[in-house]
């Protein structure tokens, strides 16, 4: 998952059943975030609209190679550019968007990360992101998030897309790649689907 919450709200959020409505609903109390496919009954809360979809991962079911490939081509030219102009490499970007969205600009997550490259709206409205679902702005602004992980991480890949998955102080504590199931598969897809796409050039 791209942008996310932190691994305590992952882990809330893997209990949940299916959403009974399309918000999940977010609540702070004594600086831990709770997560909640129910309305609460009080307090203050935030709530994230979910577009019908139940997680990222529904964009990814049934899709052939063939059709993974007709998507990738449609959001080409914004890969590229968005990669030059933040020093990354076309085909890395590509590879993260393929694992966190499989090229589906309307993917939600469950914890609400939005859009091809899964942000989450707090993060989209850091980089400037009005429109999560906007295929320029939401690869932009994640391309740019990713080239600041590999600032932080000086330019290892490994931690940089780590980060970009568990968080920069998640990696940052651990120095190395956080040892989550999720992450760690994170990880190796993305450079897997990388190290594919040069042998295809």
């Amino acid at each position: 998952m791209g942008v996310r919450a932190p691994f305590l709200g992952l882990l809330l959020l893997c209990a949940l059943p299916a959403h009974a409505d399309d918000w999940i609903y977010v609540q702070r109390e004594n600086g831990v975030r709770s997560f909640s496919d129910r309305k609460p009954a009080s307090g203050n809360y935030t709530r994230i609209p979910m577009h019908g979809r139940t997680t990222a991962t529904a964009s990814c079911t049934g899709l052939t190679e063939q059709g993974m490939q007709q998507r990738a081509m449609t959001y080409a030219p914004i890969i590229q550019k968005a990669a030059l102009k933040h020093g990354l490499e076309p085909r890395l970007v590509s590879a993260v968007i393929r694992v966190e969205s499989c090229y589906d600009r309307k993917a939600v997550s469950r914890s609400g990360a939005r859009g091809l490259m899964q942000l989450m709206p707090a993060t989209a409205m850091g980089l400037g992101v009005n429109d999560s679902f906007d295929p320029h702005q939401n690869i932009d602004g994640g391309v740019r998030y990713l080239a600041q992980m590999f600032q932080r991480f000086n330019n290892d890949v490994r931690l940089s897309l780590a980060a970009y998955n568990a968080g920069p102080e998640t990696v940052e504590a651990f120095q190395d790649v956080p040892p989550y199931p999720d992450t760690v598969s994170y990880v190796k897809r993305i450079l897997k689907h990388y190290e594919a796409s040069k042998k295809k050039t």
